[in-house]
């Protein structure tokens, strides 16, 4: 089968469960990997990508590699280059895919098609979208585009939408969350009282191999998580934990904190560290039997292991 996105955090963890389930996989790469027979160049993911090489006698196909938040936003104009790859370039890859007799397309799309944040229940795959930001939108659209193609030819869609992605080789702001409780920062979290969904990258791997090989997710949209819900403290204390040291978490006043973000810029980061985001996974796991396989605890844990052994240090 080929995956996109190889080289990735997610791609990586996934190709490594593929292969020790005894698939032979096929890694999609942006450019050539001398002594590597298994990575096929494809360039830069958009419209005009020849997969044709990468597909050929592939049954199956995970699409993993997308433009993700980028900070500092370098394009002029952000929506339209998210949706030339995200969009463009994954209509791209069904129209070649299909041509190319490929059964099934995996598409790991976001929970940011449901939207930011949830307030008296988990999000559902029923919902409507409510895609707030560039990202999101257009990984909706990307959804809808390989909707229309699964009616038009007889590829196999199944879309996946998992929250925040954790574990060895994470980047971004779980990793920055990572350097500060390692280092003590005292963090002025204790006060918030929200519940967030996870997912550890061992746990998405897992429901990936499953939604390629089960007859019944053909068609179907899966929201995917740990099952265990957490707070931002609690997270924190988690974290401590598993690193080993004591979990700084002074307790300041909502309100004091939110105006501090925003003075300094930093209203979305404190409204997702504040917030609350669920979801309801159990769609996945009655309908093709999914369990994760690693708790919320041993997850952070071998996050843990990950940085202590130098992954992830500056």
């Amino acid at each position: 089968m080929l995956v996109t996105g190889a080289n990735g955090f997610i791609g990586s963890a996934l190709c490594a469960a593929l292969q020790a389930a005894g698939n032979r996989v096929r890694r999609a790469v942006r450019g050539t990997q001398p002594g590597a027979s298994d990575a096929f160049p494809v360039g830069e993911i958009g419209p005009g990508t020849d997969w044709a090489a990468a597909l050929a006698g592939m049954q199956c196909v995970v699409h993993l590699a997308a433009r993700t938040h980028v900070l500092p936003e370098t394009a002029d104009d952000s929506l339209a280059e998210y949706h030339r790859i995200n969009v463009e370039g994954t209509r791209r890859l069904a129209q070649q895919a299909a041509q190319e007799g490929v059964r099934r397309l995996v598409f790991l799309s976001s929970i940011k098609v449901n939207g930011e944040s949830t307030t008296e229940r988990p999000f559902t795959e029923d919902d409507p979208p409510h895609p707030e930001d560039a990202y999101g939108i257009s990984k909706w659209e990307a959804e809808q585009a390989l909707h229309r193609m699964s009616e038009e030819t007889r590829l196999e869609m199944v879309i996946l939408r998992p929250p925040l992605v954790y574990g060895p080789g994470i980047k971004g702001n779980f990793l920055r969350l990572l350097r500060y409780v390692a280092r003590g920062v005292p963090l002025p979290l204790g006060v918030i009282r929200n519940q967030r969904s996870l997912v550890y990258v061992g746990n998405l791997a897992g429901a990936i191999i499953k939604a390629l090989d089960a007859p019944q997710a053909a068609g179907r949209t899966y929201l995917v998580s740990d099952g265990e819900d957490v707070s931002t403290p609690d997270l924190v204390r988690g974290l401590a934990l598993a690193l080993g040291v004591t979990a700084r978490l002074p307790a300041l006043p909502l309100a004091a904190l939110g105006f501090g973000a925003t003075l300094a810029g930093k209203r979305a980061e404190f409204a997702r560290l504040s917030g609350s985001l669920q979801v309801d996974s159990s769609r996945i796991r009655r309908e093709l039997d999914w369990q994760p396989r690693y708790s919320l605890t041993q997850g952070l844990t071998e996050t843990a292991r990950w940085y202590r052994g130098g992954g992830g240090r500056p």
